[in-house]
């Protein structure tokens, strides 16, 4: 390429390429966060209220949180969310479940078995995997510390 045309690119690139405001996306972020927290805390209150010990409190909250997740990502409302808060939304279990919603999905005109089953880990799967593993790993460090006294 002739210094020009790289020029020229290279303008294209700066005019196309959104500026991002890494407090602004913390600021973001950190409020999205917040707001599903808050709103899972408030579940947990009021499952409490009703008299639910803290467990089962906690189990109606995340299964709460699961469930909006799912439906908002099935009405096309957590992608928004996710634009706007980043690391906020997609952290909490709001997010997990938001990954193992969306490539069901997208892939559900594929059918049952090869769509929705063969897709519907795409995301989540390794973090699943990884998970796991490292769950087992920190395990066996902690087995083997508590052996040697």
């Amino acid at each position: 390429m002739d210094g020009a045309k790289q020029k020229e690119y290279q303008a294209y690139v700066k005019q196309m390429t959104p500026a991002h405001s890494l407090p602004r996306q913390m600021g973001k972020a950190f409020l999205t966060g917040g707001v599903i927290c808050a709103l899972g805390q408030g579940i947990m209150n009021y499952a409490a209220s009703l008299g639910a010990d803290q467990e089962t409190a906690g189990s109606i909250c995340s299964l709460t949180l699961v469930l909006a997740a799912v439906l908002l990502t099935g009405f096309n409302v957590y992608p928004s969310i996710v634009k706007w808060g980043g690391a906020g939304a997609l952290v909490p279990i709001t997010g997990f479940a938001n990954s193992v919603a969306a490539p069901a999905i997208e892939y559900k005109k594929e059918g049952q078995v090869f769509g929705i089953g063969c897709k519907i880990f795409t995301i989540a799967g390794p973090v699943i995997l990884y998970g796991i593993f490292t769950s087992w790993l920190l395990g066996l460090i902690y087995w083997c510390f508590t052996m040697l006294g």
